[in-house]
């Protein structure tokens, strides 16, 4: 294990030892992924180089600007401070880019004019910076920065001029756009900057004028026009202003069509407007004093470039109505070749806040544009569609909505005209606190401050060898910001958030069914293994309510015509279950994860004073400790609460301030809790008798001010596979392994006197935020460790307690992940699967390879 070679490196933080998965998760600010566990090396990953594979759940941002689709078929979208390229018909991610240190809010694949698959991206985020990558070696690298805006950059748009230079549209919150010109030896330059007051241009868009090489900047504003710029002899003009947009103008995008640019603007006065741009010959302005023939009104243009005049005319080709909310985004369908010869589709895509998109083409004999497909969501909890893109081929159309979720439909290869929803990635939205293994390690279940549950497993399609990760079910969707849980048995949870309460949620049989339709695993062996005589259907949550109420069989019997005929009362009219069984075979598109995958809630555990901060349950999943915020003793102590009754236990006080995680032996015969006041407590399990037959504990050893190696906060705890050693990391950047707790070959219940570090002090260069150890015990009994960095690294070491910790010489690294395998903001938690093989996998083997 000595060696990286053999490890491969998965997913924005996802480590594979040879015959086990590690899970992390990260604190992320705006949207990010948690990661779950890995799928094998592939060699085919599209962007990457062959030895990394991604598997990730991620989430776009809530800005208009962040999904862009190249003409490679790779879709581009910022995730908190990364930008991650996604392959859409392999499901996976197969790149994270990591170079801001703000929130990501727009990104631009720079197209080519021959449709090549293109070699450069461009993104611009919260910390007032432009990021040109550029492929080499199949990978993406940062190439160029532009520094410069004041304020965070919400739109860009690039395209090439003058061979491979680069010229780059920025808009920003500080009320400039700026135009950059990146060169082939990686050097910008700021070519010009508009500044517009106390206004905002939403949207920007490149494109080059008919018939030369000058390019035209439109940009779409809070003044409800359309500004467009040319530039000429090194010189920025104001060409017009597009007026007639009532509202805001949110989107703005050029195509090239026979010789003429149409510009499509979008606002939220619900209204797309389509305006032609074509060049005036001087045969055109004799008919203008003919005033027999009825014209739309045309505005011009001069630009003169290299001695050379030419005048363009601007008219309105359309409006188009037929969104009934603010329209967020307007998309061309890519252009392609065919018989040598460029053919650019007239078909438009809109996306709106009614969380609708509509394809637009003009129809055949008349030319009228009309509406020739309309998709979107009825129902759920979301806000509408912010962006829109399509496919190279025009055969799948993406929207990302308000809280980040991508909606991907693909065009019925049977049905004319047909549209249906697709499988597509999804994650948090906002920071992942924590996450579980199933006790098997076939799924994991994750929670987070976007105030819901997931749980991820993989999936495989048929004919096709590398299983996917994918959200298969969204057990909660909560009302306050999620913080912890814990696995209790294959189908039931317990979870916390930032209130007093923990909740106990169970799985129904309609997810049962639909996982081992999805994972391939045996439906009766799954059912066998939970009381399925009880079971309900699903859950749904009452309006204005908190908890998942059960659906059982007899809520979905359909109602006769009599019955529907005669409503009993108000509440028969407006039924609160909203579930609907659903046979799956494939993971649920958005809106049905937050309608239909939702588990019953069948206990409220009522004990703590404050927000819940962490769970933990011990391997027979008997006992479940939870802890929450405090800033005094008397609400510090850890609660524990009999898995069998539900009912409270014990408590054990024991620390001044906040415990912040707890971990049981795998024994079970421990409990550890480590504190915000930089200290750790050991309790030990009683042996039951008949007068006390539930779990009892009592402190067997702790330390305190005097005896305290930490000086910070102890952020994270775990213990060996064979329950004789636990580990400590801190803010102040140290990890120590403490013990021995057992005594050395003894299944005798005598305890060692003292525990005390059992390792030299590791100093990881950055606050260790989570540890853990691998449930394998590499060889010469040493063990191996992963931990997480306040930054998003994370390292592996191997820890052999037979060697002589003076000089640290017990310590020996095995790898850490690199910028673009890390997370961006800190790992919160690290779970390795609980058991040896790979999820998603037969038998648990490698296709065609052996252990």
């Amino acid at each position: 294990m000595s060696a990286l070679s053999h490890i491969p490196l998965l997913g924005a933080a996802v480590w594979l030892h040879p015959s086990y998965h590690l899970a992390a998760i990260l604190e992320m600010r705006a949207i990010d992924a948690w990661v779950s566990s890995a799928e094998s090396v592939g060699d085919n990953a599209s962007a990457l180089s062959s030895s990394r594979t991604y598997t990730t759940s991620q989430h776009g941002q809530r800005t208009p600007n962040v999904v862009s689709w190249s003409r490679g078929g790779i879709i581009a979208f910022g995730t908190c401070n990364s930008v991650a390229l996604y392959h859409p018909q392999e499901r996976r991610v197969v790149a994270v880019l990591n170079g801001h240190t703000g929130r990501v809010n727009a990104v631009q694949w720079v197209h080519r004019e021959d449709c090549a698959p293109e070699s450069h991206l461009v993104s611009g985020g919260s910390d007032n910076r432009l990021i040109l990558w550029e492929a080499q070696n199949d990978e993406f690298r940062q190439s160029v920065e532009c520094k410069g805006h004041t304020g965070p950059v919400c739109a860009v748009d690039a395209i090439y001029v003058e061979g491979s230079k680069i010229l780059v549209a920025s808009s920003a919150s500080d009320s400039t756009v700026r135009l950059w010109l990146c060169n082939e030896n990686k050097e910008v330059e700021c070519l010009h900057i508009m500044s517009f007051g106390s206004g905002f241009m939403m949207d920007v868009s490149l494109a080059l004028l008919p018939g030369s090489r000058v390019p035209i900047l439109a940009c779409g504003g809070d003044d409800s026009r359309v500004h467009l710029y040319v530039q000429s002899s090194g010189q920025l003009q104001k060409a017009m202003l597009l007026q007639g947009h009532e509202d805001w103008v949110r989107g703005v995008a050029w195509a090239s069509i026979g010789g003429e640019l149409l510009l499509a603007s979008c606002s939220q006065d619900c209204l797309i407007r389509v305006w032609r741009l074509c060049a005036k010959s001087g045969t055109d302005t004799r008919t203008e004093d003919d005033h027999t023939i009825i014209k739309m009104k045309e505005d011009v243009f001069e630009v003169k470039e290299r001695d050379v005049s030419a005048v363009f005319a601007v008219s309105l080709e359309t409006v188009l109505a037929g969104h009934e909310n603010w329209v967020y985004g307007v998309h061309w369908q890519p252009p392609f070749y065919k018989g040598g010869e460029l053919q650019q589709p007239l078909s438009l895509l809109s996306a709106s806040m009614d969380k609708t998109m509509i394809l637009w083409s003009p129809e055949e004999g008349s030319g009228v544009w009309v509406e020739q497909v309309r998709v979107g969501e009825v129902g759920g909890n979301t806000l509408g569609f912010y962006g829109c893109q399509m496919s190279p081929d025009g055969s799948m159309i993406v929207a990302h909505a308000f809280h980040g979720a991508l909606h991907l439909w693909c065009r019925d290869q049977d049905k004319e005209g047909e549209w249906r929803p697709g499988v597509v990635i999804s994650g948090h939205f906002n920071a992942v606190q924590d996450l579980s293994w199933d006790p098997e390690g076939e799924f994991i279940l994750s929670v987070g401050s976007d105030q819901t549950t997931r749980l991820f497993t993989p999936w495989r399609k048929q004919d096709v060898k590398l299983a996917t990760w994918h959200e298969i079910s969204r057990p909660q969707i909560h009302g306050y910001d999620m913080q912890c849980l814990a696995m209790v048995g294959r189908f039931q949870f317990v979870s916390g958030a930032d209130e007093k309460v923990l909740r106990v949620f169970q799985a129904p049989r309609n997810f049962v069914e639909n996982f081992a339709n999805i994972s391939g695993t045996s439906r009766e062996k799954l059912l066998t293994s939970s009381d399925t005589a009880n079971l309900p259907e699903g859950a749904s949550t009452p309006a204005l309510g908190l908890s998942n109420k059960a659906v059982f069989q007899g809520d979905l019997a359909p109602k006769t015509n009599e019955e529907e005929e005669q409503f009993n009362s108000v509440s028969d009219q407006y039924q609160e279950s909203y579930f609907h069984p659903l046979n799956m075979t494939e993971p649920p598109p958005e809106d049905h994860l937050l309608q239909n995958t939702l588990w019953p809630e069948v206990q409220k555990l009522y004990g703590h004073g404050f927000e819940m901060f962490c769970l933990a349950s011990d391997s027979a999943r008997t006992v479940v400790a939870s802890a929450c915020k405090a800033s005094k003793a008397e609400h510090a102590a850890v609660l524990l609460w009999s898995t069998a009754t539900w009912r409270q236990v014990q408590t054990l006080p024991c620390h001044n301030l906040t415990v912040t995680q707890m971990a049981f032996s795998p024994d079970t015969q421990f409990l550890l809790a480590v504190s915000r006041d930089r200290t750790w407590s050991l309790w030990r399990r009683n042996p039951a008798t008949s007068e006390s037959p539930e779990p009892q504990f009592m402190l067997h050893a702790h330390t305190g001010k005097d005896t305290a190696v930490h000086s910070r906060i102890i952020w994270s705890c775990d213990w060996s596979p064979d329950s004789k050693y636990f580990v400590t990391s801190s803010r102040d950047k140290k990890v120590i392994v403490w013990g021995p707790c057992r005594l050395e070959d003894t299944e005798d219940s005598v305890l060692p006197p003292e525990i005390k570090p059992c390792s030299s002090i590791l100093d990881v260069g950055d606050s260790a935020t989570a540890v853990a150890f691998c449930p394998v015990l590499c060889s010469n009994n040493s063990y191996l460790l992963s931990v997480g960095l306040e930054c998003g690294r994370i390292l592996l070491y191997r820890w052999s307690p037979g060697q002589e910790p003076t000089g640290g010489h017990d310590w020996s690294s095995c790898g850490e992940t690199d910028t673009l395998q890390s997370h961006a903001l800190a790992v919160k938690r690290l779970r390795w699967r609980p058991r040896a093989g790979r999820a998603g996998r037969e038998n648990n083997k490698k296709d065609g390879q052996t252990d």
